[in-house]
């Protein structure tokens, strides 16, 4: 059954106007950024459903990237904010399978996100049954994060910039968390992607 699952959601549809060409497609251990979070994603489990939501420069992406093992979703509203990418995506999720009980919000610009990270979120929601679980770094709770089915229409409900950390603040006492200190590195700047690939 499909309920055992977890749909899991990329979110990059950004314009990534800060540096200036798509950061979907930045290079790092020879992947792209969006290719490695595919990666994980996939060999997370690879009967889980994951859908990349897409919007700015979507064609370029696309035609750059293996999406052979995860379903597309194009995000027409991109230029509102995130919350419409994370509806898009959930959308998405819930028409294919509407019987879903979780699903785990993440983005691509991330660079240490691999797989053990999702497998760490799944044994920490199974051993706590709470509905919602955070990464934690940065002094701040954010994603990669999961939640269960009884937050699904509390993230259809977003509008504009609101993310998943609006929901996560807000039903703290229903949130487990795990550290994730690599989290803090996300990479929106030229300068970030110098700092990420020079090596110390």
């Amino acid at each position: 059954m499909y309920s055992n699952k977890t749909g899991m959601i990329i979110l990059a549809a950004g314009t990534s106007s800060r540096m200036g060409s798509p950061k979907q497609l930045l290079l790092y251990q020879e992947n792209s950024f969006l290719q490695n979070t595919i990666n994980a994603c996939v060999s997370y489990a690879s009967n889980n459903v994951t859908v990349v939501v897409l919007g700015a420069h979507h064609n370029t992406i696309t035609s750059s990237t293996d999406t052979t093992k995860v379903s597309i979703c194009f995000n027409e509203n991109w230029s509102t904010g995130i919350a419409s990418s994370i509806k898009c995506g959930l959308h998405f999720l819930l028409d294919l399978h509407e019987d879903m009980k979780r699903c785990i919000i993440t983005v691509c610009d991330q660079p240490h996100i691999d797989n053990t990270v999702f497998k760490t979120m799944e044994e920490i929601q199974r051993q706590t049954n709470k509905g919602i679980v955070a990464a934690q770094y940065a002094k701040t709770l954010g994603v990669p994060a999961m939640f269960t089915k009884p937050y699904f229409n509390l993230l259809l409900s977003l509008s504009g910039e609101q993310g998943a950390k609006k929901i996560i603040h807000q039903h703290m006492d229903d949130v487990a968390s795990f550290s994730f200190a690599n989290g803090e590195i996300d990479i929106d700047t030229k300068e970030d992607y110098e700092t990420l690939i020079t090596p110390i």
